[in-house]
């Protein structure tokens, strides 16, 4: 589905991913962990076409799409829910959404399906982003990436500073994206909510991928995460 076949990715003269090399398959849910400045976030924006590529490719579905311009890769079938929702708090939640809709010409059938998936958002409907609880914007941040009816979806980190039933709504949806075969990589801090949902797990340091193992080795032996966080 998409691999990531060598990134080398750097921010100026700062290097940052060295020879990367990941995959994620249909229907599968890969998890990145790493320390903080690992380049988790970094190997998200490569594959967004933010960041430039010094050398390597970002292939998806036998296309190779790091040659396009970054707007054109949503429309290749990759949603991107990034750290802070990057919301536009002025405009209202239809018009969020109605942005990714826009994004690959999707029709009121999607659009319903999202507000089945996000019932809250279908109550705060007029409503400006802004005025949004923290829960409730990373519901419409997740819901504008799913109007592109992606075949990928990347989360960074979509459990920050949300209370605990809102993370539980935050996970059953990824769990029901994952189900109908959407590929998933997800970044999150949250060790907890990580190993309940992940197939797999990929350690990041120092922009290496050093280790990719099932999701229930790690439930099995937690020493291994002790091993690579040091928690």
């Amino acid at each position: 589905m998409l691999k990531l076949q060598s990134l080398n990715v750097a921010y100026g003269k700062a290097q940052v991913l060295r020879d990367l090399s990941l995959h994620v398959q249909a229907g599968e849910i890969l998890c990145l962990l790493g320390r903080n400045g690992a380049g988790k976030t970094t190997t998200m924006k490569a594959i967004m076409g933010l960041l430039p590529l010094m050398s390597g490719a970002v292939v998806l579905d036998g296309q190779t799409i790091s040659t396009l311009a970054a707007h054109h890769v949503p429309r290749a079938g990759i949603g991107y829910i990034p750290q802070g929702r990057r919301l536009f708090g002025e405009l209202t939640v239809a018009q969020n959404i109605e942005i990714g809709l826009m994004a690959r010409g999707s029709g009121p059938d999607v659009l319903e399906g999202v507000l089945e998936l996000f019932p809250r958002l279908r109550e705060r409907y007029h409503q400006r982003a802004q005025t949004l609880s923290g829960g409730e914007q990373q519901m419409l941040a997740t819901a504008r990436a799913l109007c592109l009816e992606p075949k990928v979806l990347l989360l960074d980190e979509p459990t920050e500073g949300l209370q605990p039933s809102m993370i539980e709504a935050i996970r059953q949806v990824i769990v029901v994206m994952r189900d109908r075969g959407v590929a998933i990589i997800l970044v999150e801090q949250r060790i907890d909510a990580v190993l309940s949902v992940a197939d797999r797990v990929s350690f990041i340091e120092n922009g290496r991928n050093l280790e990719t193992l099932d999701a229930s080795v790690l439930r099995d032996d937690p020493t291994i995460l002790a091993g690579h966080l040091g928690v």
